[in-house]
């Protein structure tokens, strides 16, 4: 499990590619807060074994099965967000779990193209999962508490940031959902999910991270 001032770290870097909300700020002040004991002081002078991304790969590996191809996603990003909506009106927990990435598809097909694979960005796949489906679970349940049981009134969306190539997928990040529920007297505009992935003709959300 990671340490207070490396988890705080590990939110900030996440921001970019799985749309998290970076608690930096937050992090500090309790960094500074926080008393440092003759233990942790005797501990910092003494750097853990270093293990490397790749055999942290390898461990986090170890007893999921092998994939190849993004499965059980939809054939375009409109049809995503379209079944997307329509599993927050039904409170459909098995559809979204269908849409984002598995475990063993981050694993071998998202993970190892991104940038924490590498210097300075560096973040175990155990560590990066773990934050990303906390993340993942707190925004979804918020949007399913907010919106679920009822029509989304989904108008339309945007990704207005260009997709960034990650080996060989392609993700679009901060896209931006228009809807307007029956009884709402106006649209409103919101990231209900975070970043969506592309690879071999399917598209998956990476994860649930949102607004709310």
């Amino acid at each position: 499990m990671p340490t207070l001032t490396s988890s705080c770290r590990l939110r900030g870097a996440l921001a970019a590619s799985l749309a998290l909300a970076p608690l930096l700020a937050a992090c500090d002040q309790r960094e500074r807060a926080a008393p440092v004991s003759s233990a942790a002081s005797d501990s910092a002078r003494a750097p853990a074994p270093a293990v490397s991304i790749g055999e942290s790969l390898r461990r986090f590996r170890d007893g999921l099965p092998v994939v190849t191809a993004l499965a059980g996603g939809a054939p375009s990003r409109d049809a995503l967000v379209a079944r997307f909506a329509r599993a927050v009106e039904r409170q459909d927990t098995l559809a979204f779990r269908a849409m984002t990435l598995s475990r063993a598809e981050f694993a071998y097909l998202y993970y190892p193209s991104t940038q924490y694979v590498r210097p300075p960005y560096e973040l175990a796949p155990d560590v990066l999962w773990f934050l990303a489906q906390q993340n993942s679970e707190k925004g979804i349940g918020r949007v399913v508490q907010w919106h679920g049981g009822r029509a989304l009134g989904l108008v339309d969306y945007s990704c207005p940031s260009p997709s960034v190539a990650q080996g060989e997928n392609r993700i679009w990040n901060d896209c931006v959902v228009r809807y307007r529920p029956p009884a709402a007297d106006s649209a409103a505009r919101r990231r209900l999910f975070g970043a969506i992935i592309v690879r071999g003709g399917q598209y998956k959300f990476v994860s649930y991270a949102n607004d709310f």
